[in-house]
């Protein structure tokens, strides 16, 4: 399992997503604005917990979720 956090910042995201990163992501300890997602063992669950917290245009990481990714 890991740790999941969903950027909460949009601006660098063309699509306006909030993108969500696994802990071992490159990203994962840049992001400075962000939902703790909590551990999950796969992507799409951690993606279901960031919309179900109100962000619908949560969506995975290109780079560390892959198949969560749609935009």
């Amino acid at each position: 399992m890991k740790e999941y956090r969903m950027n909460k910042r949009t601006e660098s995201n063309p699509k306006g997503n909030n993108e969500v990163h696994a802990s071992d992501c490159r990203h994962y300890n840049q992001l400075t604005d962000y939902v703790p997602l909590g551990y999950h063992s796969s992507c799409f669950s951690a993606v279901r917990k960031a919309k179900s917290l109100g962000y619908p245009n949560a969506d995975g990481c290109k780079v560390c979720s892959p198949a969560c990714h749609t935009e």
